[in-house]
């Protein structure tokens, strides 16, 4: 049973290698998104939520490809 454990584990992992970096895309776009919404309460008055949230997230993406791109 456990060389079956081993490679069932080893298959995992080798699938976890591809899949690690779009988790982590998932994840850091959740957390901006959960910060933008519940601690800049500033980017979300006068009904403008949405918005708030999106141009946060649209200034982040241009700020990391421009720091990809120039440095």
């Amino acid at each position: 049973m456990e060389p079956l454990g081993g490679l069932v584990g080893a298959s995992v992992v080798s699938l976890g290698n591809f899949v690690l970096p779009w988790g982590m895309a998932i994840a850091a776009g959740a957390m901006l998104f959960v910060i933008s919404d519940e601690i800049i309460p500033e980017s979300h008055r006068k009904g403008f939520e949405k918005e708030g949230t999106i141009g946060v997230m649209v200034g982040f993406v241009i700020m990391m490809f421009l720091d990809v791109a120039l440095s």
